[in-house]
């Protein structure tokens, strides 16, 4: 049972799994649900400490009862309220319903999606990257990527066409925050093929066929890279409309590396005479 006094005032405690709260904590877990409200969720007191640093707000903040009485747990409670997002003090019972199966935290928010236009046609700045994934349907791949773009400094991450969701649990757990700090613009191949046609940079994809070693390239910024879906990589259509496809050599017998460790490289490649430590 949740005791008497709550550990911060506007706290409402929740011990009932039929709760309407824990309800659409749980719904959020599929993406009609998460697409039809517009909410996510994202777990743990760093990811949720990032999303304060970044200027995101909660809707509302679960927590388990007795773990925000002190420390940078009960500071992120008070920010919540301050900012009157509805928190919630739950049971174990309620939290283990509506966290993570593997590896648990003790308090997550839920947030607004965020979804950005497209930047200006042509008006890209020299040190622009921009980051273009086609159809990718690993959503920890997903939210890698995002994490990594994050890390080399990039401007956002396009979704072009018919992909896995950004905002489903796995992709907002294995960004590990970056989530909160990275522009996604949600594109139609046919939009994105049009809209980069003015490109004024390198559009830069990576294919099988390609004759170019990915580190012998001298990439022209601004620069936009175009990775394809796991398997079957770029459409034939995106493919043809980037200025130069590159390739990762390998030396073993598999002739493809995993989507976000292939994107990880080419970044890092891209960005080599920016990133200084």
């Amino acid at each position: 049972m949740i005791g008497p006094e709550p550990p911060h005032p506007g706290v409402r405690p929740i011990s009932s799994l039929q709760n309407e709260r824990v309800k659409l904590i749980r719904s959020l877990q599929m993406r009609k649900a998460r697409r039809d409200s517009g909410l996510f969720v994202a777990e743990g007191v760093s990811v949720l400490l990032t999303a304060r640093e970044a200027g995101w707000l909660p809707r509302m903040l679960f927590f388990l009862a007795g773990s925000a009485v002190q420390g940078v747990a009960r500071d992120l409670l008070a920010w919540a309220t301050e900012v009157g997002a509805e928190c919630l003090e739950v049971t174990p019972a309620v939290l283990a319903k509506v966290a993570a199966k593997d590896n648990p935290q003790t308090m997550l928010g839920v947030f607004a999606q965020r979804w950005a236009d497209e930047p200006p046609l042509g008006r890209a700045t020299e040190d622009a990257l921009w980051v273009g994934l086609e159809a990718i349907r690993d959503p920890g791949n997903l939210g890698t990527i995002i994490r990594t773009a994050d890390a080399v400094g990039a401007n956002g991450v396009m979704l072009i066409g018919r992909g896995c969701d950004p905002y489903a649990h796995e992709a907002v757990r294995a960004s590990m925050g970056s989530i909160f700090n990275v522009v996604l613009v949600p594109l139609s191949v046919e939009r994105f093929l049009a809209w980069a046609q003015a490109w004024n940079g390198d559009m830069v994809g990576t294919s099988l066929s390609a004759r170019e070693d990915f580190r012998a390239v001298a990439y022209r910024p601004p620069t936009l890279l175009v990775m394809g879906s796991e398997g079957p990589g770029l459409s034939p259509a995106v493919a043809a409309a980037c200025s130069r496809l590159v390739k990762i050599p390998m030396a073993g017998r598999l002739d493809s590396l995993n989507l976000a460790v292939a994107t990880g490289l080419m970044l890092y490649e891209i960005r080599k005479d920016r990133l200084r430590l």
